[in-house]
């Protein structure tokens, strides 16, 4: 069965930074592309980013440029690097799959205060 556990959120001034991990258990993620998503009350999951196995990264416009996912496959971990971080960026952030996802983890609750 697989796990995903996120961890790093925090409450973080506009502008800050954070960085998210997500640690994968019970299925070889190096092998499968990963994302990040994040949602919040009364809206649905929003797709932020995504990567591929390979390496390659695609962007919610919302994030471009702002945010960087990345993957250290040796760890089954994937991160999300957020810069430049703004209040509507405050939102729950999980990881999965992209669009054909396992069960959901906790999430990281991530606050931007203005």
């Amino acid at each position: 069965q697989v796990q995903l556990v996120e961890s790093g959120g925090g409450l973080v001034q506009a502008g800050g930074s954070l960085r998210l991990s997500c640690i994968v258990s019970g299925t070889n993620s190096g092998a499968r592309a990963m994302a990040w998503y994040r949602q919040t009350p009364g809206k649905q999951r929003e797709l932020v980013a995504s990567i591929t196995s390979g390496g390659n990264t695609n962007y919610a416009d919302s994030v471009k440029g702002r945010f960087a996912i990345s993957r250290d496959n040796a760890k089954s971990t994937v991160y999300l690097q957020m810069n430049s971080l703004k209040p509507e960026d405050t939102a729950v952030y999980y990881c999965n799959r992209p669009y054909i996802t396992w069960q959901w983890g906790q999430g990281t609750q991530v606050t931007v205060s203005s």
